[in-house]
């Protein structure tokens, strides 16, 4: 796990890369590779390197060249089947220098161009400088668990970086906010496609790779998620048998380290199949971490524990108190480079610091609900299309508007109202209507009410789901199910891989979601939509196969998503972080929200209504907006020790 960035001139602007520039750029990252760094400055390219050593620490050092120093990699991921690979190039005649992985991607650039990145089985980002051909290559692996954003400048300079800061900090772009992102951000937590909240950063997607051969860019997909079935049916034991098998292969093969590794814990199934499994193949007891909230509703520990006892692991855990929270915040957004889209991107990064004290590898089970219809909110979408659609054609339009009226006239704090109103029975029943607003931050509706009207006149991309659609329409499922999570994979699951990626390396530790295994992805997606949700179980096939694994507690409790209660810190002791960041005079003075609109949404909140989605959307953009385009310091730079702040315990073998 790495920081990488880089600089590319055309030849004829006859300038040069600055290296004081990409040495900055550079150690914007140090907190991704603290423990080594290197540059290479070859006239109008530059690359650089921090490098947080896990494989062949004495031998990786970055950026790498080839046999004959004509190609050069700065790279950030693991390569898990590199020494399968190694073997197949060294017979192509190809000399390695070191036991990295690194090197195998030069080598199989070298053998096969930019097609060589098919063959890689990992998480990555890289860009290999090919001083022959003049061009510079970046791809980024198939799920996109590792970042890569990059500037096109208007006289065709590339600069690009693991990080948004970085591109920053090399003046390649103007810190400014991007209103076409605006509808997308505010709907979906994030952006979803290419688009970043900094007007001119873009992120390379996922499974693509970029060209640049001076000043032109040309960017093509290697890797696409696809749902096409076999024509063979074959029976539920069959198919859980290739998935136990398949599924150890890939916990094993992300074990690859030469430093120790450990994981995080949660309590819940996907975090307990993979500790099930580690725990089968490391001798030792695996190191598991844990973090909760003092709150019970907040709070899981008795299942990660129980987990921990079932399979004797060296087992921490970490309270974070809500003082600590919201006191680092504001250096977390720095982190993310953009409003965090989920609070339990906090958590996150306290219980990395507490990891960080004992491995430097953490595995996680991220991945597992997009891939394995975990989420209720697939099961509400499927019933509401199907049942509605009969519903619309079978009862009469005079029924349909009783029973609409009656819905609105329910009390408007009433549970069953709020139930009824996201259901067929009020709703339209199409993808938009029932599945996209009904999940929705802020709704295109509700964005008219949300932005002040000069902000709504200059967001002219004003469809949030745009991307969405395209993905769902585009995809190549004969299922609602399959079709949905053809488009989370590329959307919902970014952003939780991009938490994931920067709240671990803020803490200099490295994670690897098991999961997201290429191999693994393409077997479930194949799969039956029944062997992923069957009747209301969701994951199917994953419970089934640890059904004689996991204690049962683990295998049947209900999904809890780490919930953090900031909806009842906004109502008690916090609330004058709404009053600091969303209620300012500072804030109101920007004029992108409606200032009466944003004062009833703390209201209601205040009132009961449960609007802490909303409010914390709000409260992360204003923290983001006066750090990256005021240019305020906002606890930036060295985050703090956390471990002896928020107490711990051990428990295990």
């Amino acid at each position: 796990m790495c920081g990488i960035c880089g600089i590319a001139i055309p030849d004829q602007s006859y300038r040069r890369v600055d290296t004081a520039s990409l040495v900055a750029m550079r150690d914007t990252l140090v907190h991704r590779g603290p423990d080594d760094a290197g540059i290479l400055v070859d006239r109008t390219v530059g690359l650089g390197h921090r490098r947080l050593s896990i494989v062949d620490i004495g031998g990786g050092g970055q950026p790498m060249a080839n046999e004959d120093d004509s190609i050069w990699i700065a790279f950030n991921g693991e390569i898990y089947n590199h020494m399968d690979l190694r073997p197949l190039l060294e017979e192509a005649g190809h000399r390695y220098r070191t036991r990295s992985d690194t090197e195998t991607i030069l080598h199989l650039y070298e053998e096969f161009g930019t097609l060589g990145v098919r063959q890689l089985r990992g998480m990555f980002a890289y860009a290999i400088w090919d001083s022959t051909r003049r061009q510079i290559v970046l791809s980024r692996d198939r799920l996109g668990i590792k970042p890569l954003y990059y500037v096109l400048q208007d006289d065709g300079t590339l600069h690009f970086a693991s990080e948004i800061k970085a591109l920053i900090e090399s003046r390649a772009v103007k810190p400014e906010l991007n209103y076409n992102a605006l509808a997308d951000f505010s709907t979906n937590r994030c952006t979803s496609g290419e688009e970043t909240l900094f007007r001119g950063v873009k992120r390379l997607l996922p499974g693509h790779t970029l060209v640049w051969h001076d000043g032109r860019i040309r960017i093509e997909s290697y890797w696409d998620v696809s749902f096409t079935k076999t024509q063979e049916r074959l029976s539920d034991r069959e198919y859980i048998d290739r998935f136990s098998d398949l599924f150890h292969n890939c916990v094993e093969s992300h074990l690859m380290s030469d430093v120790p590794l450990g994981m995080f814990l949660s309590g819940g199934i996907d975090s307990s199949a993979i500790a099930a499994i580690m725990s089968r193949i490391v001798k030792d007891p695996i190191k598991t971490f844990s973090v909760a909230f003092a709150e019970r509703d907040s709070n899981e520990l008795e299942y990660a524990r129980l987990v921990a006892q079932a399979f004797k692991t060296d087992h921490h855990e970490i309270v974070v108190s809500p003082e600590q929270f919201f006191a680092h915040l504001p250096s977390l957004v720095y982190q993310e480079d953009e409003p965090i889209a989920h609070p339990s991107s906090v958590p996150l990064y306290f219980v990395s610091r507490l990891a960080a004290d004992h491995v430097k590898v953490v595995l996680t089970g991220e991945g597992s609900d997009e891939l394995m219809a975990g989420y209720n909110k697939y099961r509400v979408a499927i019933y509401n299309l199907i049942l509605g659609r009969s519903y619309e054609r079978f009862a009469p339009g005079w029924m349909r508007d009783i029973i609409r009226d009656a819905i609105e006239r329910l009390p408007g704090a009433s549970p069953m109202r709020r139930i009824l109103q996201r259901t067929f029975l009020r709703l339209p029943a199409n993808m938009r209507d029932v599945y996209l607003d009904n999940f929705a931050v802020f709704s295109p509706i509700m964005q008219q009410q949300l932005f002040a009207n000069d902000t709504y006149e200059r967001m002219t991309d004003r469809d949030p789901y745009r991307t969405t659609i395209e993905y769902i329409e585009g995809s190549d499922a004969d299922s609602i199910l399959d079709k949905l999570l053809a488009a989370d994979l590329k959307t919902y699951l970014h952003e939780l891989l991009m938490k994931q990626d920067q709240m671990s390396m803020a803490a200099s530790i490295e994670s690897r979601v098991p999961f997201l295994d290429h191999r693994l992805v393409e077997f479930v997606n194949h799969l039956p939509v029944d062997m992923k949700l069957r009747g209301w179980t969701t994951k199917y096939i994953l419970r089934r196969s640890m059904q004689d694994i996991l204690p049962k507690q683990i295998l049947t409790r209900k999904k809890m998503g780490f919930p953090v209660p900031v909806g009842n810190w906004f109502r008690g002791g916090f609330r004058h972080v709404l009053d600091d960041y969303v209620l300012s005079d500072r804030a109101v003075s920007r004029g992108i929200f409606n200032r009466n609109y944003v004062r009833e949404l703390v209201t209601r909140h205040a009132a009961g209504e449960n609007h802490s989605e909303r409010l914390w959307m709000l409260v992360n953009f204003e923290i983001w907006h006066r750090h990256f385009i005021d240019g305020e310091i906002l606890g930036s730079g060295n985050l703090p020790a956390i471990a002896s702040q928020a107490g711990f315990s051990a428990i295990g073998a």
